[in-house]
């Protein structure tokens, strides 16, 4: 039996590595290339710094990025090095913090109240959670339309489409708004 060199068995692993279909967020190379663009005002300075440190440092994140953390979100569902969370400026003009879970969403209003925003896949459901208190918001249907939970008590079903969420707002905030449809 022949031996097998290092280099090949390296070749063979990288190969076998290079060849998988565990494609992640690459969340570590991203937010490395975010801070090279952004360290400086000077995009001149940030192109120089770039070009200097992205042998080194990029081929570092993009080494533990593969090898490491998109494994670990493969396997896992979620990146450690990943930020599921955004900013978003309400209607209020206030901004929020969201952030995705598993369930759905976790809004932080800025007074430091939390909302939760959650799906239940056994009903196709999207719930409101707020103080420890559980409101559906709307059902999707099996025949493709939706049924919506108004903030008065009643339910409405409406088509999954520009005219049905129209039909929604219109019951929800009177008829003084008209709308064209076509």
């Amino acid at each position: 039996m022949k031996k097998f060199n290092l280099s090949v068995a390296v070749v063979l692993l990288a190969g076998s590595v290079m060849c998988s279909s565990c494609v992640g967020s690459f969340a570590l190379f991203n937010k490395y290339c975010k801070w090279q663009t952004t360290m400086t005002s000077n995009k001149y300075v940030n192109g120089i710094v770039g070009i200097i440190l992205f042998p080194i440092a990029g081929t570092v994140t993009s080494f533990v990025d593969y090898i490491v953390l998109n494994t670990i979100e493969f396997w896992s569902g979620s990146n450690p090095v990943a930020s599921n969370t955004t900013t978003v400026m309400g209607q209020d003009g206030r901004y929020y913090a969201v952030k995705t879970t598993r369930k759905g969403y976790e809004v932080k209003a800025p007074t430091g109240e939390v909302t939760y925003f959650l799906h239940d896949e056994k009903t196709d459901s999207w719930s409101m959670m707020q103080n420890g208190v559980v409101k559906e918001i709307f059902r999707f249907n099996a025949d493709g339309t939706i049924r919506a939970n108004l903030p008065n008590g009643e339910t409405i079903t409406v088509t999954n489409d520009e005219a049905g969420l129209n039909q929604v707002r219109s019951s929800v905030m009177g008829d003084d708004n008209f709308f064209a449809l076509r």
